[in-house]
């Protein structure tokens, strides 16, 4: 996957696959056998088959679409789920372009909509199109999804997690678990509004659920050291506990330029290597 992934996952598949998708250009390195002659025949060009199954890794990217992911601070450009739905068409597109299959998991307190990896152009424009139709509703059961999608996604790859982590802990970390148990390695990017980290409201402010129907009318200066240390260390434990299971966590705000993050993290990730680690929901 982008380049710092693909390359240590080898394709589990070998030979060609029998579900046709489309053609591509011939690059170097590629198995002569899967040159079209026939194409050639007729257009002069080398082209190469490819098939549906055919990649270098199979990723698949759970997207947060509950409603506290339509959140946007005072300052921000975009909400939290269309700062996390462009991050998950980028990295779509990263794999496709390095003919990596990718699928996407759109979830709340249900899967909404399950699609399997592919890497076809094609596949590319599928998600692109179920990401700009989602609206981000209802609670979230991240943990309880994950474990229910768990076995749709065949084989060994790569599970990309993206959501503000604003749910039950104890069942997304029991999620991390039974995906790491079938062999996945797991990405997880958490993308918070600095509003939610800094609380730097002044005045009195109606606070409201958005996920529930509760509200609190409060002076936020009379908690805010209070509420900005809950924050620190709710962000510090899922690092610990994602990092002692060998899983990336990667903290991204809303106000953070996603290009430069991103490029930032790949960069980083590809000089570190893949890191190897205990499972995440051991104690």
């Amino acid at each position: 996957m982008m380049g710092s992934v693909s390359g240590r996952h080898p394709s589990p598949h070998r030979g060609a696959s029998t579900e046709f998708a489309e053609y591509r250009k011939y690059v170097p390195g590629d198995d002569l056998r899967r040159l079209d002659w026939r194409a050639y025949a007729r257009t002069n060009r080398h082209f190469i088959k490819q098939y549906e199954e055919e990649s270098n890794l199979r990723a698949t990217v759970f997207l947060d679409a509950s409603a506290s992911m339509k959140y946007a601070g005072r300052g921000a450009a975009m909400t939290k789920f269309d700062y996390a739905a462009t991050l998950a068409a980028s990295l779509a597109a990263l794999c496709v372009n390095q003919r990596d299959a990718v699928g996407l998991a759109l979830f709340d307190d249900a899967e909404r909509v399950f699609v399997r990896p592919a890497a076809t152009q094609a596949q590319l424009a599928r998600l692109i199109d179920v990401l700009e139709r989602a609206l981000p509703q209802r609670q979230t059961e991240l943990g309880a999804v994950m474990k229910q999608v768990c076995d749709k996604v065949r084989g060994r790859g790569v599970v990309v997690v993206i959501s503000d982590l604003l749910c039950d802990l104890d069942a997304f970390y029991d999620g991390l678990g039974r995906l790491q148990h079938n062999g996945h390695e797991i990405l997880v990017f958490q993308v918070l509004d600095a509003d939610e980290i800094e609380l730097p409201f002044k005045d009195s402010v109606l606070f409201k659920d958005i996920e529930g129907a509760e509200q609190l009318f409060a002076e936020p200066w009379a908690f805010r050291k209070a509420y900005k240390k809950a924050m620190e260390e709710f962000i510090a434990d899922v690092a610990a506990r994602c990092r002692f299971g060998g899983i990336d966590h990667v903290l991204l705000k809303t106000s953070d330029d996603l290009g430069v993050a991103l490029s930032h993290y790949l960069h980083g990730r590809n000089v570190a290597g893949v890191r190897r680690g205990g499972k995440v929901n051991a104690k």
